[in-house]
C-alpha cells in the first residue's frame, strides 16, 4: 500500500491533519486503533462510560487489547486493564476522546505558553516556555472555532484574549447553577464568562443544535450536536476522495531509510496480519502515551532508543491535568437535568495567584448522573450505603453543586511513559510502562484553587462545603501531553516549532505531546489550533 501521507490517529489533532492534507490535495490513510462504533455500539450505559470508570468501556480500549504497567510512587508495579486505575487512558473509537468529550473549547492564555519566563523554574521541574506564544497560535484558533464550530460569548472572551472575530454561535442558556455561581461572583467581584463549547447551540454546518439531553460527557451524541473529529474534519477528508480511513489497524512502528528519511509505517490488522503503508509523511496523532510508545518502539542503528530520542527525552514531562474542586450543598435546587451541564467560568484565579505558581480555570460541573453522584459527590461523613445514604441522595441530588478545574501542571522530568520490558499487547508490541509524579508545586497550586473553589460555593449560597486534596501523583488521563514537548534545543526538546520530530524531515506529531506545559484550561481546541497550524505548514514546505 502506498499514499502521500500516513496519519496515525483519528482524533483531535489527526482529523485535522488529514482534512488538511487531502484538502490540499494529498492521498492520505488514517490509521485508527479503536473501532468505527456507532451511536447504538456506544449506548448510554451508566456503568460503562468514560465518566465512571470501574467496569471495560463500550468505546474503548477494548479490554483484550493489552494492558498497562504503572509504577506507583512507592515502587510497586501493577498491570492494569483499561478501565483500571492508573492505566490513564481515553476513548479509543473512530474520532478519538472528541467522540465522548465534554468539549469545552478554551484557548490558552498567553501566560499559558511563558509559564518559565512568568514564575521561574521550581528546583527539580522541567518548567519551561514554549518557542511560540499566543499570537502565533491565534488565527488557528479562530480557525478550530469556525470549521468545527465552537459556541460561546466572544464579548466576555475577548477580556482575556485579542480576538479577530466573535464565535460562530451564541453560548447555550443558562441554567440555575449559572445563576446561583452569577451571584456569588458578584459577591466576590469575580468576572465570569459563559463556558466556551465545541457544542451547536444553534444549528451550524449542517449539524442539529444540541437538545440538552443530559448524557452528555462521556457518551456519544445522539443528534451529532457535538462536533468532534469524525462528524467535522475526518468527514471533510474523507469526502475529497482522497483519504481512506483504516479502522481497527493499530500502527507498531515507523519505518526509515538508512539515511534517517522516514519511509511509512508498519501496522497490524484485527486478525494479527501485518502490513506496511509506504508514505512521503508521517503524522502521529495517537496521543500522548500512545505517540510516545510509537516512537520509542521504532528503533533504528541511528536512534536505538526510538525516533526523536537520543537525547532520552521522548515519554518524558508526562503532564494530564490534577483537577481541583470543592462541592456545595445549596438551599435551592441547582440540578435541571440538561445538558452538558457546564456553564460559567472564571478566569480570575488562572494566573497571578498569591504565592503558588499558575492556577486553574474553575467552573461548574457537567450533568451528573445518579451512580456518579453516588461515586463522587455524597459529603465526606456520610454512609455509602444504608437508609441514610439513600435519603441523602433522594432529598439533595438536586441542591449538591460541584465547582472545579484543571490545573496548570508543573512539569516533572520523572515522569514518564517508556516500554515495558516484559508485558506485550495481543500483537506482541511491548506496552507503555508509567511511572513518576507531577511536581510537588501543582499539589501546592491546586490545595489554593480547592479554597478558591470553596469561597465561590460560600458566596453563592452555599450552606455547606467539602472537598478532597489532589495527591502528588501521575495524571495523565483524559488530557494527557507533554512527552514529545516542542522546542528549538533538540537536546531538551522532541519536535521543533512546526511539530516536525528533530532530526526526521517528514516525522511530525500533531496531538497534546508537543505541549510544553497544558495551560490551566482544558487543552482540546489547543491541539486542533496546533493541528491546524502544522498541518498547512507541511502542505506549504511540501
Amino acid at each position: 500500500m502506498r499514499a502521500d501521507a500516513v496519519v496515525i490517529g483519528s482524533g483531535a489533532g489527526g482529523g485535522v491533519a488529514a482534512a488538511i492534507l487531502a484538502e490540499a490535495g494529498k492521498q492520505v490513510v488514517v490509521l485508527e486503533r479503536g473501532r468505527d462504533l456507532t451511536y447504538e455500539q456506544i449506548g448510554r450505559d451508566h456503568l460503562r462510560n468514560h465518566r465512571f470508570t470501574r467496569y471495560p468501556h463500550r468505546s474503548g480500549p477494548d479490554y483484550e487489547d493489552g494492558p498497562r504497567v504503572f509504577v506507583e510512587a512507592a515502587g510497586g508495579e501493577h498491570v492494569v486493564r483499561p478501565h483500571e486505575p492508573g492505566f490513564h487512558g481515553n476513548a479509543t473509537l473512530v474520532g478519538g476522546g472528541t467522540r465522548l468529550y465534554g468539549a469545552q473549547a478554551w484557548r490558552f492564555l498567553p501566560a499559558d505558553f511563558a509559564m518559565a519566563s512568568t514564575y521561574g523554574v521550581p528546583e527539580g521541574s522541567s518548567l519551561a516556555d514554549w518557542p511560540i506564544g499566543y499570537d502565533d497560535l491565534a488565527p488557528f484558533y479562530e480557525r478550530a472555532e469556525w470549521e468545527i464550530g465552537v459556541c460561546g460569548d466572544h464579548q466576555a472572551s475577548s477580556r482575556h484574549w485579542k480576538r479577530a472575530r466573535p464565535y460562530p454561535m451564541p453560548p447555550l442558556p443558562e441554567g440555575p447553577q449559572a445563576r446561583a455561581l452569577r451571584r456569588g461572583a458578584s459577591a466576590l467581584g469575580w468576572e465570569v464568562l459563559p463556558v466556551p463549547l465545541l457544542i451547536n447551540s444553534v444549528p451550524y454546518a449542517g449539524r442539529a443544535a444540541c437538545t440538552r439531553c443530559r448524557h452528555c460527557v462521556g457518551f456519544a451524541c445522539r443528534v451529532e450536536a457535538k462536533n468532534g473529529s469524525h462528524n467535522t474534519v475526518l468527514r471533510r477528508a474523507l469526502a475529497t476522495g482522497r483519504a481512506r480511513l483504516l479502522p481497527e489497524a493499530v500502527a507498531e512502528r515507523i519505518e526509515c531509510d538508512p539515511a534517517g528519511r522516514v519511509t511509512g509505517v508498519r501496522w497490524v490488522d484485527r486478525s494479527g496480519a501485518r502490513h506496511v503503508v509506504e508514505a512521503e509523511v508521517v503524522v502521529c496523532a495517537a496521543g500522548a502515551i500512545e505517540t510516545a510508545r510509537l516512537l520509542q518502539n521504532s528503533r533504528t542503528r541511528r536512534e536505538p532508543y526510538g525516533l526523536g530520542n537520543n537525547h532520552d527525552q521522548v515519554g518524558r514531562h508526562v503532564q494530564g491535568h490534577a483537577y481541583a474542586w470543592a462541592l456545595g450543598e445549596m438551599p435551592e435546587p441547582v440540578y435541571d437535568g440538561l445538558g452538558p451541564g457546564v456553564s460559567l467560568a472564571t478566569l480570575d484565579v488562572a494566573h497571578h495567584n498569591d504565592g503558588v505558581i499558575g492556577g486553574a480555570m474553575l467552573a461548574d460541573e457537567f450533568t451528573v448522573l445518579p451512580i456518579a453522584f453516588w461515586a463522587g459527590n455524597l459529603p465526606p461523613d456520610l454512609p455509602r450505603w444504608g437508609m441514610e445514604n439513600k435519603r441523602y441522595i433522594r432529598e439533595k441530588y438536586r441542591h449538591v453543586m460541584r465547582v472545579g478545574g484543571p490545573v496548570q501542571e508543573i512539569p516533572s522530568p520523572h515522569a514518564r511513559t517508556r516500554l515495558d520490558p516484559h508485558v506485550r499487547d495481543r500483537w506482541g508490541i511491548p506496552v507503555a510502562r508509567l511511572s513518576g509524579t507531577t511536581h510537588p508545586e501543582t499539589v501546592r497550586t491546586a490545595a489554593y484553587i480547592a479554597g478558591r473553589a470553596r469561597a465561590w460555593l460560600l458566596a453563592s449560597g452555599a450552606r455547606r462545603t467539602w472537598t478532597q486534596p489532589a495527591p502528588l501523583a501521575l495524571y495523565a488521563g483524559q488530557h494527557q501531553s507533554g512527552t514529545c514537548r516542542m522546542g528549538d534545543d533538540e537536546r531538551t526538546s522532541v519536535v521543533d516549532r512546526w511539530g516536525r520530530v528533530h532530526g526526521h524531515d517528514n516525522l511530525y506529531v500533531m496531538d497534546a505531546s508537543v505541549h510544553v506545559t497544558n495551560g490551566a484550561v482544558n487543552p482540546v481546541l489547543t491541539i486542533m489550533a496546533l493541528a491546524f497550524r502544522a498541518a498547512e505548514h507541511v502542505c506549504a514546505e511540501w
